[in-house]
Parts: C-alpha cells; structure tokens; sequence
C-alpha cells in the first residue's frame, strides 16, 4: 500500500499553471512559425520533395516551431539544440537504415533512443529530433534515396531557416530577459 501512495503523492504536482503568455507573445509566436513554415514548406515545394514526404519534414519542423517561437527561453528551443538534435538524429537515423538491417520497427525503435542518448551526450537535445530520426527510418524512398543529403537538405536546411526567422521575430521586444538565443553553445 506504500508504494501506490508514494505513487499518487508524486503524481498529483502541487505546482501553479503559470499565467498566459501576452497577447504580444502570443502574436509573435504565430507570426515566427507562419513564417518558417511558409519558408521550409515552399523550399520543400521547389526541391520537389514528394507530397507525403514534405507533410512529414513539415510535421517535425511544426514540433520544432513550437518551441522556437512559443517558448524560445526553454533549453529545448536553443540554436544548438535546434540545429544540433535535429542533425544528430537525421545522422543517426540514416545511419541506422543504410547500415543496419533489422525489422523496421526495431530500427524505428533504435534510432529514437539512439538520438535521444547521442542528443544528451552532446547537450543538444530537442524533442522533434526523435520525430526526425524516426523519419529516416519509415520515409519513403524518396527519403531513403537521398541518404546522408537528408540530413543537410532538408533537414538541416529547414533547421536553419527556422534559427533565422527565430532570431528577427523572438528579439522584437525590448525586455532583454526574452530575447533569443539565451546562448549559442
């Protein structure tokens, strides 16, 4: 009976929602990740990256504007979490399916706990980086065509774009303690 106390005390948190962002915020949120979407989904257009492929790209970059753009202060959100855990993991991922050759989900499996060990060992952990290794291993072949070129383009071009976009839109404001980054490494 201890333990299943032990386990609803630490369950039930104890701490405060924190208040709702400003209307200002929340404003430059949206305005950061409409526009690094636009831009990494246009790119993906004009590379001719298959349809389905570009709505899974997009969907881990979407992850990654989240946190840019909604919480640029968290450790998560950082230039060198950002580009780096998205790196690492398409790294991994496409080392992974090119050189290893197990049943999918085994590599799916692999390459999401791979990256996250890889994203802690070089402090770059970013949560859509398991969505991106992930993708290197279950995209189509079109994905798997490119090889290493997944992990530069699109994924690390994409990375980039939303660093750039993070670093005009999140420095709008004049309180220092909101600008973006908080560092760089």
């Amino acid at each position: 009976m201890t333990m299943i106390k032990k386990i609803f005390y630490r369950v039930r948190g104890g701490g405060v929602c924190p208040p709702r962002k400003s209307y200002r915020d929340i404003f430059f949120s949206f305005f950061g990740a409409f526009l690094g979407m636009y831009l990494i989904s246009t790119i993906n257009h004009f590379m001719q990256i298959e349809p389905l492929n570009q709505l899974f790209v997009v969907g881990s970059f979407g992850a990654s504007a989240v946190l840019v753009y909604g919480a640029p202060q968290a450790d998560f959100s950082q230039p060198r979490n950002l580009i780096g855990g998205h790196l690492i993991s398409a790294l991994i991922g496409v080392s992974l399916y090119k050189y290893i050759h197990l049943d999918i989900a085994l590599l799916s499996a692999l390459a999401v706990s791979l990256s996250i060990v890889a994203m802690h060992l070089t402090r770059t952990l970013h949560p859509p980086g398991g969505a991106t290794a992930l993708l290197a291993i279950i995209g189509s072949n079109q994905i798997h065509t490119l090889g290493f070129m997944f992990a530069f383009t699109p994924i690390l071009t994409g990375a980039v774009l939303l660093l750039l976009v993070a670093l005009v839109v999140n420095n709008q404001t004049k309180n220092k303690q909101k600008h973006y980054p908080r560092y760089w490494f």
